[in-house]
């Protein structure tokens, strides 16, 4: 799921900045010195509270099927089971039977679960886009305030986007970025996760009585 996650970011912060690179009217050059700031485009974007709460409503949207999921793999594994434990005791034609019922259920799991993954990185996509298009309008304006002639994107990427290969701390604008979307999209921060709770302690046993 992580390494889904990562491509979809690649891929969708890429159709951003390139749109947003072929819509952007073109600064006039200044006769100033550069100021230049970097950024990971990828990583403000992600840690917006608008995209973390996003984020927690479709995973709450795919858990029915991720129960479904569960639910199916539960049964074709309690088939395979029972198909071990009386497999001495069945015909040729029963356990031909029973196996073809187990292998037609595990393509209809595997079905299941390519379809549920294809349409919730969809939604993932369509989720990092969304926000990421209003966290460019975002950068343009933080940047133009700030004076900022050019900015860099350092997020690794298979993009073939600039390599930062030094920047110092006061260069990078990210927190800047997310502090600033945060305020203007007016959405709370996400609950922290709770703890877990700590497992309770055995009870202590009586001291043992001399005979």
């Amino acid at each position: 799921m992580k390494r889904s996650l990562a491509v979809i970011f690649t891929l969708a912060s890429g159709l951003v900045l390139s749109a947003a690179a072929q819509t952007s009217p073109s600064s006039a050059v200044s006769s100033g010195p550069a100021k230049v700031a970097v950024i990971e485009f990828q990583a403000a974007v992600a840690q917006t509270n608008e995209f973390q709460r996003n984020m927690a409503d479709l995973q709450k949207k795919y858990a029915p099927k991720r129960e479904q999921l569960k639910t199916m793999a539960d049964e074709i594994d309690s088939l395979e089971k029972a198909l071990q434990a009386q497999g001495d005791k069945l015909t040729p034609a029963e356990q031909a039977s029973k196996a073809k019922t187990i292998d037609d259920k595990k393509k209809q799991a595997q079905r299941f679960q390519e379809d549920a993954q294809n349409d919730l990185q969809g939604e993932m996509q369509e989720t990092f886009s969304g926000v990421a298009t209003k966290v460019f309008d975002v950068i343009t304006a933080y940047s133009q305030l700030q004076g900022f002639t050019l900015v860099l994107d350092r997020t690794q990427n298979q993009q073939q986007a600039p390599v930062v290969l030094y920047a110092s701390d006061n260069t990078d604008i990210t927190k800047a970025i997310i502090d600033a979307y945060n305020l203007k999209s007016g959405v709370p921060a996400p609950p922290p996760a709770q703890p877990a709770a700590a497992a309770p302690k055995p009870a202590a046993k009586p001291p043992a009585t001399a005979h």
